[in-house]
């Protein structure tokens, strides 16, 4: 349902970067910062990790686009998916009874990842090249929803999300629809935001070289 209207990219994106992004008011959310392990706990350049769940739920009500990853077979699989965000809850939906249903009703382990780069850092060395971004990595597993109220609740929450009022307007799902249909709650527990901000660091040998340094906004 909703994947065909997250790939009309352009008006979505345009629009998203024309509107603030708030956390979602109608459904209660936790004060308690994300929970990390080793396999979540961020090592490299730690001081840009953050735990608290406000950046991270802002990147997830923005983005709406995650990449699932999972192993199956003992291989790796990436998908990237519509998912967004109700309280303290992940949501995303697939074919009922296809592959993916499959392995999310399965109770396997996932890493769901959001990510979007904001400027290229562009300085007088080669080397320190580099991004000002946003990042998100969960860890969680998957909880099919059955329950009806909460099925057009998740729904609503998206549609609305895109365009306010746009629920009310359309046709709801229809008993067809909602049999085709698979949707799954994923808990935010564990995971980890991390972001850069700022210009180009560079060498003081480097300062004096004719090169332009600064940020370029990516288009």
């Amino acid at each position: 349902m909703v994947s065909d209207i997250a790939f009309n990219g352009a008006r979505i994106i345009s629009a998203l970067k024309e509107v603030p992004v708030t956390l979602t008011d109608d459904f209660p959310t936790s004060s308690a910062p994300l929970s990390c392990c080793p396999r979540s706990r961020i090592k490299r350049a730690a001081k840009r990790a953050s735990y608290d769940r406000a950046p991270a739920y802002a990147l997830i009500d923005r983005l709406k686009t995650a990449h699932v990853a999972f192993v199956e077979e003992g291989e790796p699989r990436i998908i990237p998916i519509t998912a967004w965000r109700m309280g303290d809850d992940l949501y995303l939906h697939t074919l009922n009874g296809g592959r993916l249903a499959q392995r999310l009703e399965s109770g396997i382990q996932l890493c769901l990842s959001f990510a979007v780069t904001e400027e290229w850092v562009m300085s007088k060395s080669a080397y320190n090249h580099s991004a000002n971004y946003q990042s998100l990595v969960l860890f969680g597993k998957a909880e099919r929803v059955e329950d009806e109220a909460e099925f057009d609740a998740a729904f609503r929450s998206v549609i609305n999300e895109l365009e306010p009022g746009r629920w009310e307007q359309v046709r709801a799902p229809n008993a067809k629809e909602r049999k085709v249909t698979a949707l799954f709650r994923i808990p935010i527990k564990e995971g980890a935001f991390k972001s850069r901000t700022g210009g180009p660091n560079e060498e003081p040998e480097d300062l004096d070289l004719p090169v332009w340094h600064g940020n370029l906004k990516v288009q």
